[in-house]
């Protein structure tokens, strides 16, 4: 797979563009709130400023995070109103839908249903949060045949997913109430969220008050220990704000469920492009071992170094299993 199939340069780069803007037309005005580490609640270090967001890396857990960040109110407003967002939603799903349905949500989907069927879990109902385009969420139900929920606030995506006989609450998941939800027992999903969410903590408090004791939860985000982040930093594209604001890894990612009362089962790194995204993005590297690696490797070394990226928790894109145990267990304290 290659990043320019799934995420066109073209397009991704016009989305770019906006989300710059609205950094300044939603958030220069915002009020700006001090915080910790969102995983082990450390203070962070100045690690860069990227469109007026400043970002801070846990000297601890070495969790990559905007610091201080505007209000959550802010944030509310640009996913519902921003030119960037509406075009998320309108062009760049229209644009490459049917590329990620086959190269993205077709193995993803075959990846969760596995994954549920090894933890017992076949059957349950399955709650994506922030299901977007709902393309992950149309192969599940072939897939499965279980039910299927997504939980979608933004109005353009939300209206996309009703037209495909989605059933949706279009919420964030802080305003889910159990009512909104099949009973029974549940599979929580969410794909690319995290490193968007305003308050990890409060994301993982409340979704938990949502699940029963077994449920599971399993997300992807990325990771700022993903070797491409790690050599494009500041220059990297999937550090954007306003979109990105918490990049963490498989150690803190097992930190703060570990806080939240939440049982780990997997931490992985399944990710197939970040040595393509090191060689789209070449005139950006610093690093003179990336530099020479990408100007010199041939294809099967390059592949054979993604596979090792990906079975060594280096990619930067991070898969976590975990579920509500029988009986709550969190730390006290936790963001």
């Amino acid at each position: 797979m290659k990043e320019e199939e799934i995420r066109p340069q073209r397009v991704f780069d016009e989305y770019l563009r906006l989300a710059q803007l609205d950094a300044v037309r939603f958030f220069a005005d915002a009020p700006r709130l001090a915080g910790l580490c969102p995983a082990c609640a450390s203070p962070g270090e100045l690690a860069f400023t990227k469109n007026g967001f400043a970002y801070e890396l846990c000297p601890e857990c070495f969790t990559l995070f905007v610091n201080p960040r505007p209000v959550a109110d802010a944030f509310s407003r640009y996913y519902t109103d921003s030119p960037s967002a509406k075009f998320w939603a309108s062009t760049f799903y229209k644009e490459t839908a049917e590329a990620r349905r086959q190269k993205l949500w077709k193995p993803k989907a075959q990846l969760i249903h596995q994954a549920l069927l090894r933890y017992q879990a076949a059957g349950h109902s399955v709650i994506d949060v922030g299901g977007g385009f709902g393309l992950f969420a149309e192969e599940m139900r072939m897939l499965s045949g279980s039910p299927i929920v997504v939980i979608e606030p933004g109005p353009d995506l939300a209206k996309i997913c009703r037209e495909k006989s989605l059933l949706v609450v279009e919420k964030f998941l802080e305003q889910v109430a159990i009512g909104d939800l099949p009973s029974g027992s549940k599979a929580f999903v969410s794909f690319e969220l995290f490193e968007h969410l305003h308050s990890p903590g409060a994301f993982l408090s409340r979704l938990k008050e949502l699940m029963s004791p077994g449920d599971l939860f399993i997300f992807t985000t990325l990771s700022s220990a993903g070797v491409d982040i790690q050599a494009l930093w500041e220059d990297s594209k999937s550090v954007s704000p306003p979109h990105h604001l918490n990049f963490l890894n498989p150690t803190s990612a097992a930190i703060l469920l570990e806080r939240k009362g939440f049982e780990l089962l997997e931490v992985t790194t399944p990710g197939k492009l970040d040595i393509d995204i090191l060689s789209n993005s070449r005139v950006d590297i610093k690093d003179r071992f990336w530099r020479t690696f990408i100007a010199t490797a041939n294809a099967a070394v390059m592949e054979r170094w993604q596979t090792l990226l990906a079975e060594t928790g280096f990619s930067s894109h991070m898969m976590v299993i975990c579920r509500k145990p029988e009986r709550s267990h969190a730390l006290s304290g936790a963001l």
